[in-house]
């Protein structure tokens, strides 16, 4: 095991520091001798895997570099070609799609560039409550019944007998979840996920198979008629997939890059209203696509009407995007209502049970379905452990799992279903959905639990938190984040950088909010830097900051830049702290 950076084996948070490997730390000083580059933004590029000859292109990622031929992907001409016949004979289309924020997304970019092409789509999200997750027979008969071409989005793959029922009507599924050993009767499954695919692609999320789709359909067609700006659209691909927890790699990297360009742009009507009522006052980052966009689009699945949010992004009308924005951003307040006691009634439960054993998992009498993905996200970080959270009513339980790296989840529950442990299940390595009847909910988590203890999740400490090196105060400088930030966007799979701020002293504390600690520090020289710890007397964070008494300390966050009434700074948003030895 290597040594704990600067010595910490345990944080005030409980954590143990880690830094940069010792091939990363070479990397990163011979990359700053032969490029010039910041030692710091040296270290984070070398942390996520970047090499020297590499760097500069890194920094500047360009789509069209980075983007596959859709053809790559199989079924992908056989869906092209028919979306297309589709809008040359101005055929009824429909998009079912998922009720999350990577469904609502994948339904707006069809709904979106089908209307630029001449067509209206027929939107049909399904009822989280009373239909579940993914196509179901009777909605897929009603649609077919109705139009020649139903389109499922960010769902499908496992719904064989649903897709079955769309009888006089063509399928294609455009999705990403895991597929199983056979494909559900459809013209067409364009999956990155699909059991005989390569795997290069199975980083993308919903909406970027959609955009995918987009590209080849729009090159089948360019030279008969106008087609839609696609890179418009990647305001909505963005925050897809910042939203469903992709990995922030490769092409994703740079669509949501771009995305995040075209969304401070505020040309799409329903994002750029929703921003305004969620008080977003910056450039949009991936932060905000994460924590403030993402979680109110979702809230109509979770607790409201399921396709408020597919509505929002897709609507062209300003008074029914206020509408509908506001009234996202009210169930998103009740949902963090709900949210809270489902959590401190699911951390008591799992807490009895044991925060060590190698699945965390609660189930409880009437736990909201909308809530319960979110409280899994939360027992997982309580316990670095992969968890499942399951609302029980009737005779069937319905959960979502979360996992964490290195522990597959999705392939598990999967096995699950096939064993027959569970009525169904199914997703993606860090994340699942399962619904179990409620006598076999037992039986169920055990079996879970031993397949999770096989992967060694039983083994697992408590999370390390990992460092890219250390900085000083005088460096912290606006110009040199907007250097590291080149490196970004951050996110899932491309974790963003935490730096040090060794044997500090500080100068001011005064707790803000709910349970949050402001300070500024120094290292005894004339600059002193702002810092924010939200959520600081969570731990021994607030309470020992707060009562330092002349102490020095080790300051671990992300820097970033703070803007208030017109003025840049740079700030530290800190996560974690030390003492140093000098005053253990």
């Amino acid at each position: 095991m290597a040594d704990a950076f600067l010595g910490v084996e345990r944080s005030l948070t409980g954590r143990r520091w880690i830094g940069l490997s010792l091939e990363q730390d070479r990397l990163a000083e011979a990359m700053a001798q032969q490029t010039g580059l910041p030692r710091p933004l040296c270290a984070t590029l070398a942390r996520l895997g970047v090499q020297i000859d590499e760097a500069e292109g890194y920094l500047t990622p360009a789509l069209r570099d980075l983007l596959p031929d859709p053809s790559v992907l199989k079924d992908m001409d056989v869906a092209a070609t028919r979306v297309a016949t589709a809008v040359r004979k101005k055929e009824r289309i429909a998009v079912f799609a998922d009720y999350d924020v990577d469904g609502g997304a994948s339904a707006a970019l069809l709904i979106v560039w089908l209307r630029d092409m001449g067509l209206r789509a027929t939107l049909y999200i399904p009822d989280r409550i009373d239909e579940g997750y993914g196509p179901n027979a009777p909605a897929m008969a009603s649609l077919a019944a109705e139009h020649d071409l139903v389109i499922c989005v960010d769902c499908g793959t496992l719904s064989h007998d649903a897709l079955a029922a769309a009888v006089g009507a063509d399928v294609i599924v455009l999705d990403h979840h895991l597929g199983g050993e056979t494909l559900p009767p459809a013209i067409a499954v364009v999956n990155p996920n699909r059991q005989d695919e390569d795997g290069s692609l199975a980083h993308l999320c919903a909406a970027g198979v959609v955009f995918l789709l987009l590209v080849a359909v729009n090159r089948l067609m360019r030279a008969e008629r106008g087609v839609p700006d696609l890179m418009a659209m990647l305001d909505l691909v963005a925050l897809a997939t910042v939203a469903d927890v992709a990995p922030l790699v490769g092409v994703n990297r740079a669509l949501v890059r771009q995305g995040l360009k075209v969304m401070a742009g505020r040309q799409r009507l329903g994002l750029r209203i929703l921003s305004d009522v969620a008080r977003m006052d910056t450039a949009p980052t991936a932060y905000h696509l994460g924590f403030l966009l993402g979680p109110r689009i979702n809230a109509g699945g979770r607790i409201g009407a399921a396709d408020l949010g597919a509505r929002l992004l897709s609507t062209d009308q300003e008074a029914e995007a206020q509408a509908l924005a506001e009234r996202l951003d009210l169930l998103n307040t009740e949902r963090r209502e709900i949210e809270t006691a489902v959590r401190e009634a699911a951390l008591m439960q799992a807490e009895e049970r044991g925060l060590d054993a190698p699945l965390v998992w609660a189930a409880g009498e009437g736990w909201h379905p909308g809530v319960v993905g979110i409280v899994a996200a939360r027992l997982k970080e309580a316990s670095n452990r992969p968890a499942v959270v399951i609302g029980l009513e009737g005779d069937e339980g319905k959960g979502s799992a979360r996992s964490v790296t290195g522990i597959d989840l999705g392939a598990q529950i999967q096995r699950l279903a096939a064993e027959g442990l569970l009525i169904k299940g199914g997703g993606h390595k860090m994340a699942a959905g399962l619904t179990v009847a409620r006598d076999q909910l037992e039986p169920a988590m055990a079996r879970l639990t031993e397949m999770m203890e096989k992967q060694g999740a039983g083994l697992l400490g408590p999370s390390d938190l990992r460092l890219d090196g250390i900085m000083m105060p005088a460096a912290a400088s606006v110009e040199l984040i907007e250097l590291i930030e080149q490196a970004g966007p951050f996110g899932a799979g491309a974790a963003g950088p935490r730096f040090v701020f060794p044997d500090q002293v500080i100068k001011f504390t005064k707790p803000v909010g709910e349970g949050h600690l402001k300070i500024s520090f120094g290292d005894g020289g004339p600059v002193k830097l702002d810092a924010i710890a939200f959520g600081a007397f969570n731990s021994d964070l607030g309470p020992t900051l707060e009562a330092h008494a002349g102490r020095r300390f080790h300051l671990a966050g992300r820097v970033e830049i703070n803007t208030w009434q017109g003025r840049r700074s740079a700030q530290l948003r800190l996560e974690d702290a030390a003492l140093a030895r000098a005053s253990v």
